[in-house]
Order: structure tokens, then sequence, then C-alpha cells
């Protein structure tokens, strides 16, 4: 068997370690040095340095990345914001256009809205679910087309795959945010995106103990993003890339589990009589359904949804559930749950959130490996103190 046909579970413990191994170690060691011995390294960005990304933790890593994805190559930076500014900033510079999908992370939504602009980059917000709003915002000064590939925190999925064809046809830059997706239900760069970028925050590592992010592409691509990164100084820490090394290859046995609970647990909440509303794409009552099982290996494992009750009644909702973490993150092995205009998406102004599609009342629901039956039975009793 070639490295090229091999299953993506192998890839995920195999790919990018080094050969011969490091003094015989089944593991990457964690170096712990921030400089290495100049050895006729001819350009600055050659040097080997911890804050240009090149030590043999990160090395180990970029490959891993790049084969899981299918690209030619990856970066790994300081955490998924990093990644998605660093991106950003290499592509864009005063005087160029913006298209981004009005539905995003609450800190890429901010840096979009609010900063961009002080850098003269104009931005619109398009509806990446209807392609006939793009032409009518394309200027001539468009560079770069942003998207996710399951929005946070609507759950909805773009139509990608016109997406990737606008891009071409217009000669702009796609980069699209996989974090929900992970490379276990799409990998961006063999569909046609150029850049691919992840929060390894979330999903890659699993863990919630590390912040890292990650951008991948064609080594084109990924030699200007390093570069820039080695500027803003975005680099990844040894120990935290020895960590994510160590997340990434228990991926596929996360995330499929995690998925599979949450397509247990979506369709008891959508028939809850307490819930108004439910976001999940693998419910075929959902928006996104179709363009989901089209485009994806499967619908994830984020939910968001809305009580039939106010601010003070989904709080109370929040509190009485006994497995699921209130905290702001996602992606874990355990289950988190948040109200995002408190945490993911406080930056963003009350009518950016409504444009958005966020109510103050929306709870977001990151589903764990826990066993489903527990997490409903969790759900069902907490709804149950809804007063």
């Amino acid at each position: 068997m070639t490295k090229d046909n091999q299953s993506f579970e192998t890839k995920l413990i195999h790919a990018g370690e080094p050969k011969p191994r490091i003094a015989g170690a089944i593991n990457v060691p964690i170096f712990q040095s921030s400089t290495y011995e100049y050895a006729g390294e001819g350009s600055y960005h050659d040097v080997r340095y911890l804050r240009l990304s090149n030590t043999p933790n990160h090395l180990a890593l970029h490959k891993k990345l790049a084969a899981l994805e299918g690209a030619e190559a990856a970066l790994v930076t300081s955490s998924g914001m990093s990644a998605i500014t660093t991106a950003l900033l290499t592509f864009l510079k005063a005087g160029d256009h913006l298209l981004a999908h009005n539905t995003l992370y609450g800190g890429t939504a901010n840096f979009v809205n609010n900063e961009l602009p002080r850098y003269g980059i104009e931005r619109d917000l398009i509806d990446a679910t209807n392609p006939s709003d793009w032409e009518s915002k394309l200027k001539p000064n468009t560079k770069v087309i942003y998207v996710e590939t399951i929005t946070n925190p609507i759950m909805d999925v773009p139509e990608l795959g016109k997406i990737v064809e606008f891009a071409k046809t217009h000669e702009l830059i796609s980069m699209i945010d996989n974090t929900f997706a992970s490379p276990v239900l799409y990998c961006p760069v063999v569909q046609g995106f150029d850049l691919s970028l992840h929060s390894c925050t979330k999903y890659i590592n699993g863990h919630s103990d590390i912040v890292a992010g990650a951008v991948i592409g064609s080594a084109d691509y990924l030699g200007q993003v390093t570069k820039k990164l080695n500027h803003l100084g975005g680099s990844l820490d040894s120990n935290a890339c020895f960590l994510l090394h160590r997340g990434v290859k228990t991926l596929a046995l996360r995330m499929n589990k995690q998925c599979e609970n949450a397509m247990l647990i979506a369709p008891f909440l959508e028939n809850h009589p307490q819930l108004k509303k439910v976001n999940y794409p693998g419910l075929e009552s959902n928006s996104s359904f179709e363009r989901a099982k089209e485009h994806l290996c499967g619908f994830g494992a984020m939910l968001s949804f809305e009580i039939d009750g106010d601010v003070d009644q989904a709080d109370q909702f929040i509190n009485h559930l006994q497995y699921a973490i209130k905290a702001p993150s996602l992606g874990g092995v355990e289950t988190l749950v948040t109200r995002p205009v408190t945490t993911s998406h406080a930056l963003m102004d009350k009518a950016e959130r409504e444009v958005a599609g966020i109510s103050d009342t929306l709870i977001r629901y990151s589903v764990g490996i826990e066993a489903a039956d527990d997490l409903i039975a969790d759900l069902q009793q907490a709804l149950e103190h809804i007063g």
C-alpha cells in the first residue's frame, strides 16, 4: 500500500512521522529549544528558530495536517484567530475588497467588520447559501471570498461547490474555516478551495487543553502565509505542538462518535414541545440538509437551538444541565454549552447579530463522546426545570 491510498485513519497515525524515528521514539519528542545551530541557510525564513515554525515538532505536524486534507502544505499557528487573521492579511491589502459570509464566528466577524477597514480593506457580507446574492456585491478590487463549512452558530452549510466555481471564475482566493467539519467530514483543498483554516483548539486536538490554529493549502500560498506569520509572530509553542500531534491521532474516533451522538440528540430536540427551533444540518427539515448530504461525509457534532422562552429561561435550562459544561469553546471530548451572545459572539453588536440570525436566547451545544442516552436524559431533565 502506498501513502497515496492510505485510509484517513491510517494517515492520522502515520502521516508526517519522522523517518527514521528520532532516537527510536514512537512519539515525536518535545524540542524544548527556541534556537538551533546555523547550518548555512540562505534565507531568513529558512533559519531554524521557534518563531519561524520550523522546529521538528512543527514540521511533523505540518506534514500530517497537509496529508489529512490532501494538500501540499500546512502551517500551525498560535490560535485559530491567528490562522484566520494571518491568512486574510497575507492576501488583502489597502484598497482591496473581501466577500464574507454573513454568519461567521464572532471573532472573525468582528475582525472583518471592524478591523479590516482600519487597514483600508473594504468588505461586503453575502449569503453563502444563495448564489444569486454574490455577483451583485462583486467589485473590480475583490480579492478574497471567505466562508465557513458549517457556520457558527447557526449550522448553515453554504453552497460550497458553487463558492469554488465563483472564486475560480472571478480569480478570487477562496478561504474556508473548516473547524466545525474537520477533515473527517470535509477536505476543502481537494474540493477546490485555496486555503482551509482551522481552530485546532477544537476538534483536531479535541481535549480542551491547548489553543492552536492551522492554515492548509498549496505550497505557494502557504509559503506566503508563513512569511506573514513569521513577521506577525503567531507561532505555536513546542509543547502545544506535541499535544496537538498527540490529540489529532484520535480525531476520527472522536468525531465519528460525536456525530453519531448528535444524530440521536437532534431529533429528540426537534420533537420536544419546549423547543421552538433546532439548527442541525442532519435534520431533513433543515434548509442545509441537502447541501450537507452533497458536500460532507457527515453532519457534524454541533447543534444550536432556542427554547420556547426568554433569556432567563434559557439560562435556567443551561444551569440545570448536569453533563454539559457551561463554557465558551467546543469540539472537546466533553459536551459544552453556551449562549453565543455571552461568549463566542459577544464582540458583535445586536444589529450585527440580527443580520447573522443570532438571537439572545440561542443556545449552542457541542456534543461530546459521552453516552447519547445520558446526554438526552440530561437535556430532558433540564427542560423540565424551565419555569
